[in-house]
Order: structure tokens, then C-alpha cells, then sequence
């Protein structure tokens, strides 16, 4: 991930925040709580088939090409992302599947493209500066050249700024750090860490984790502090802000540019009036860092800069891209199996990994399939997802559209969404028919197994299917929730969504989000196998005699004993 964000901590937690408002009874559905078979029926003649056709006829890497190169980066709004939507579904289309079409999940906001972007320092020395424009930047009116300002929002003192700024380019926020890199950005999965994977995370693997509430404290201490400096650099009269790159983790300092720092988060810029309106750009690390130190050393430093970007309407709308292979069983071919990967990406690279990947290991599944001439039991349906880098809202819309949505109670207006307890969930007839979901979005890495987000029930289901697959080094089955992307849209409402384990490779330290995310990161053997272990998983669900199980809803009491202690538990406890 929302990435996404890679969404972040906030859109991981997203189905976890919901669950504990379910309100409605279990539905008794026909093979939905039912007896499930103790051994199942796998055909592994399919199996070498899908191998053949998705090995020796790939058609991933040609698919790949078409979107990274051919269309580029994919903001969702923009014109380039509605080359994609269009372009996928005419070439599901000419693969053979039936219905391809785009479904509006509603308003985004503001539509937007970069159109160039370039930076040098004229004095003390003349020296390129590599940047790019912030999403959803306006534009300089032409090169515009100025001094240089470096603001540390932790401990500026915005006061004394006054009446200085005018014409100024800001360095906007703390110079980042450069460690050395110790570690390879680019990695696979030993045994032991899969094996580390297949087991629960107890108390004890959690003691280290950060301090979730502090974290978030900070973060709104700092966006309050951005606000009221922006006001200031309004009303100064401020000619550009430049702000440094986020690190990257362990890729942190090697030259590349992670647009989505939240120069202008993208929630608050999809609305005209609440966007940022002084032109800004993301600025590699490196180059950042020598202009701070400069100025803070009291070094006069000038820089010319030009920022040309272009928005294209403030009310475009968010489309996903939807594509069936019809099921043909009477009684089966109601209910659905879905596959999808996230369309959109930031715009500093083209989004092959992040996640042209996903998208087109989706296609690549399907083609398959329809390639063999497999006539499904249960319909299945391909889902190409918009808006998923600000917030899931391609596939959240879908689900919202298609299976069910939440009565939200009130709530109060500073506590974050992703934190505000639920409504009651009212669902569709479609939510019964809805078998299981499928997603790909950590990269271009091959697949080492499956998340079956606490669905304990699947997990012996899914070691016979990927029992066959260990060859190709697919092993892991793990019990853990894993966050971040469009399955959790799914799960958030009761329906089985699933994220595949894949290689990190240097998904995390170089292609996430950056200008390194292009065609040339895309490992064609990793997509090939990550697209035939897609098509196995489609086919097994489809031929199924039971729908896959799903986890049951929590009980209300339980829900709120978490909260409210039981009183008198303890032998000579007062109440």
C-alpha cells in the first residue's frame, strides 16, 4: 500500500477497526458455513497445463511493457489513468472475456499530471538538483529563480519568519538521514523467515513495536505545524517549497526520489479549497540535505527552479476496470471468484512494481485460463482497482456498490476514519455469492504462499492446493493479517480476501512509490509463476463443490468484554 498509502498503518488496521460493528446475524448461506471436504480435489493434469501455457506463452512481460512504458505513471484522476482503465479493457476484451467495462466508484477530486520538472543551484556554485513535482502541485508561472530558505518544522520558530519570505524558495522539513547501507536492498525469502511466517505473532514479538498512539500524536503536531507555516508562506508570498525525499528504510540516500511524502496528502488535495496552492516539489536527499547544511551554515544559496504541471478538472471521477469468464454450472455459476491488483500508482515512476505487477499477473492469470478454454464452474471475475494509493477507494467503492456497507454512527470529527468504531453492516444478495478474492500488491516478487487473514478454516484447504507448487518454492500458508491493500476492503465486510506472500526483492528499498519503479525492476520469471499459482488458486475456487469458508462474525459480548472488563473476576476483587 493506501499503496500505498502504501496505506499505511492506518488502512492495515482498516479491518480490524471493523469488524467489531457487525451487528447483523450469520447468514445460513448453501455452502457457506457447511461441512467442508477433509481432502481436496486437486487436478493436477490442470495444473501441468496451467504450468504450459503460463511458462512457455507468457504474454506478462508484453503486458507489462504496455502499461509501464507505453502509458507511464497512473495518478488516479488524471488522463493517464484513464488510458489505463481504458487500455486494460479492451485488451481483457481481446483476450476473450466477456463484459469488460469500467464501474465509477464516484468523485475523486482535482485530476492532475506532471508535465516537467527541473531544479539548479545558481550560486554559491551552479549544480543540477534532481527533483520532481509533488502530486497535485501547481505550477510556476516559467522558471522562477530565488533565495533559499531552510524551515525544520520540529523547531522552527514561524514568528520570526515574518516579513522575510517573499519571493524565498522553502526547503520545507528536517534534513533526513543518509546511513550507510549495511544490508542488500535486494532480498528473497530464506526458509527460515517463511517458517517464522507460518507461525501466530505472540506478545512477545509485538514488545518492540512503536507506540502507535504517540506516533500518531507526533504526526498531528506536525501536520498542524505544516498548516500553520503554509498559511505563512501564503500570506509571505513564498515563490516555491522543496521537500526532501522520505528515506526509504535501508534504501534511504541512494539517490532515488519516494514521491508520496505527503508534500500534499492526497486527502486533503483532492478538494480545490483545501489544496496546497504555492507551487512544491519532492527533492532527492542528497541534493536536499547540501542545500540545508549550506544555509544553516549562513552560506547564501540561490536556485532556479521550474515546476510546469497541469490540472485537468476539479470533479474527475475514479473508475475501476471489471472482466468475467462466465461460470457454466446451473447451480454455481451465480456465485463469483474475483481476482485484482491495484491500477494506480504516485508519478515519479511508471508503477511497474507498485502495482503494474499485481495488475498485469491479474491479466496474465485470466488469459491464461481463457487461453486453456476452461469453462468455470462459478463465474470468474477480474477487478483492476483506481484510487487505491489514497485510501482503497476504488475497491472499497466496488465493495460498498456490489456487497455491503456500514451505517457509521456518529462520531467524533478528530478522531481519524480508520479509528471510529462501525455501524452496522447492511448487506446485497451479491455478498452471498461472493466466494473468495484475490490480490497481488508487494511487488514484482515471485510467490512464496498466502495470508489467510485469521481464516483458520482456509489454511487446510490451501496446503493442498500449494502442495504441488513447492517446486516453484510456493510453501507458506500463514494465520496472519496482512494489511495495506485491496483484499482488506474485502475482508472488512466478512468475504474471504487474501494477499499472496511474495519475495521483497527491492520492492521496499528502491521501487516503492519511487522513480526506480519502472519496467527494468520487473523480474519476468517471478511474474510468470506469480501468474500460474493466480490461475491455480481461480480454477481450484472455481471448481469447488463448497464455497470457500469464511470466518464466522464476531460475537457481540465478546466484543464488549474487550472494552469493559469483567468486574469481580478476581477471588476477592471489589466491584
Amino acid at each position: 500500500m493506501v499503496s500505498c498509502v502504501r496505506c499505511g498503518v492506518a488502512v492495515g488496521l482498516l479491518a480490524v477497526m471493523a469488524v467489531p460493528g457487525f451487528a447483523q446475524k450469520e447468514k445460513k448461506v448453501p455452502g457457506y458455513y457447511g461441512p467442508q471436504p477433509a481432502e481436496e480435489s486437486i487436478d493436477l493434469t490442470m495444473y501441468a497445463r496451467i504450468r504450459e501455457e503460463g511458462f512457455k506463452h507468457s504474454h506478462v512481460m508484453e503486458f507489462g511493457a504496455a502499461l509501464a512504458d507505453g502509458i507511464g505513471p497512473r495518478l488516479t484522476g488524471s488522463p493517464n489513468m484513464a488510458k489505463a482503465n481504458a487500455w486494460t479493457r479492451d485488451t481483457l476484451t481481446a483476450i476473450g472475456l466477456s463484459n469488460a467495462h469500467l464501474e465509477d466508484w464516484g468523485e475523486f477530486g482535482m485530476g492532475w499530471q506532471q508535465i516537467n520538472t527541473w531544479a539548479r543551484m545558481v550560486s554559491p556554485d551552479p549544480e543540477p538538483l534532481w527533483m520532481q513535482a509533488a502530486p497535485w502541485s501547481p505550477a510556476t508561472a516559467g522558471p522562477v529563480k530565488g533565495e533559499v530558505v531552510y524551515v525544520d518544522l520540529a523547531t522552527a520558530k514561524l514568528d520570526e519568519l515574518k516579513g522575510k519570505l517573499a519571493g524565498k524558495i522553502v526547503l520545507l522539513g528536517a534534513m533526513r538521514a543518509t546511513p550507510d547501507i549495511t544490508d542488500p536492498l535486494f532480498k528473497r525469502y530464506t526458509d527460515a523467515e517463511l517458517a517464522e511466517m507460518a507461525t501466530y505473532p505472540t506478545g512477545e514479538r509485538r514488545a518492540g513495536a512503536p507506540d502507535f498512539q504517540a506516533l500518531m500524536a507526533e504526526r498531528r503536531r506536525l501536520a498542524a505545524l505544516r498548516t500553520q507555516a503554509l498559511k505563512l508562506f501564503v500570506s509571505e508570498g513564498v515563490a516555491a517549497i522543496i521537500t526532501p525525499s522520505r528515506d526509504g528504510g535501508s534504501g534511504g540516500g541512494t539517490g532515488v526520489i519516494f514521491d508520496d511524502n505527503g508534500a500534499n496528502l492526497a486527502t486533503a488535495a483532492q478538494k480545490r479549497e483545501n489544496a496546497v496552492t504555492i507551487p512544491n516539489a519532492v527533492m532527492m536527499i542528497e541534493h536536499y540535505n547540501r542545500l540545508a547544511r549550506m544555509v544553516t551554515a549562513k552560506v547564501p544559496v540561490t536556485v532556479e527552479l521550474n515546476i510546469e504541471t497541469k490540472f485537468t478538472g476539479d470533479h474527475e471521477h475514479g473508475f475501476d476496470t471489471v472482466a468475467e469468464i462466465p461460470g457454466v454450472d446451473p447451480k454455481l455459476k451465480d456465485q463469483v471468484v474475483m481476482v485484482g491488483g491495484h491500477l494506480d500508482s504516485w508519478i515519479s515512476g511508471t508503477g511497474a512494481t507498485d502495482n503494474g505487477a499485481g495488475s498485469i499477473v491479474a491479466m496474465e492469470a485470466m488469459r491464461i485460463l481463457k487461453a486453456l478454454g476452461v469453462e468455470p464452474k462459478r463465474t470468474l471475475r477480474i477487478a483492476l482497482w483506481s484510487g487505491e494509493e489514497e485510501g482503497l477507494f476504488g475497491s472499497l467503492g466496488y465493495v460498498k456498490q456490489h456487497f455491503g456497507t456500514f451505517n457509521d454512527p456518529p462520531s467524533d470529527p478528530s478522531v481519524p476514519a480508520f479509528m471510529r468504531a462501525h455501524g452496522p453492516l447492511t448487506t446485497t444478495k451479491e455478498w452471498e455469492t461472493l466466494d473468495a478474492y484475490y490480490n497481488l500488491d508487494n511487488g514484482t516478487g515471485k510467490v512464496r504462499g498466502v495470508y489467510t487473514q485469521e481464516n483458520y478454516a482456509i489454511g487446510p484447504i490451501f496446503k493442498q492446493w500449494i502442495a504441488p507448487l513447492a517446486d516453484l518454492g510456493v510453501t507458506t500458508i500463514s494465520y496472519r493479517n496482512t494489511g495495506g491493500t485491496d483484499h482488506l476492503s474485502f475482508d472488512a465486510v466478512g468475504l474471504p480476501g487474501f494477499q499472496f506472500i511474495q519475495d521483497p526483492l527491492d520492492y521496499e528499498t528502491r521501487t516503492h512509490h519511487s522513480d526506480m519503479d519502472t519496467y527494468d525492476r520487473l523480474h519476468a520469471f517471478d511474474l510468470e509463476q506469480a501468474a500460474v499459482v493466480e490461475a491455480i488458486f481461480l480454477y481450484n475456487t472455481a471448481q469447488r463443490e463448497e464455497m470457500m469458508p469464511r470466518k464466522p462474525f464476531p460475537h457481540p459480548e465478546m466484543e464488549r468484554q474487550k472494552t469493559a472488563p469483567l468486574k469481580g473476576i478476581y477471588p476477592g476483587g471489589v466491584e
